[in-house]
């Protein structure tokens, strides 16, 4: 499709020090706005942590009703903590 834009002078002062910077055409430039804009509208694909677990029976009994302050406490005991 053809079509014709005006925009401000400071705007296309910008856009054509771009261009030169990074090396790209004023085409490409007026193509990737619509497709981002259309993209952030969009759903993120959910992140699924996957099962990383190890064999045991759970915390230590002098951890299970500890705070993470305390955890990690105990973890850096004697290292400079």
């Amino acid at each position: 499709m053809k079509s014709t834009m005006e925009i401000s002078d400071g705007l296309a002062e910008e856009v054509k020090a771009y261009m030169a910077q990074e090396g790209v055409t004023f085409r490409s430039l007026v193509e990737r706005g619509p497709i981002e804009l259309l993209r952030a509208g969009q759903a993120p694909t959910p992140f699924n942590l996957r099962e990383a677990s190890v064999g045991g029976r759970g915390l230590q009994a002098a951890f299970r009703e500890a705070n993470w302050d305390g955890i990690r406490d105990a973890a850096y005991a004697g290292r400079g903590s």
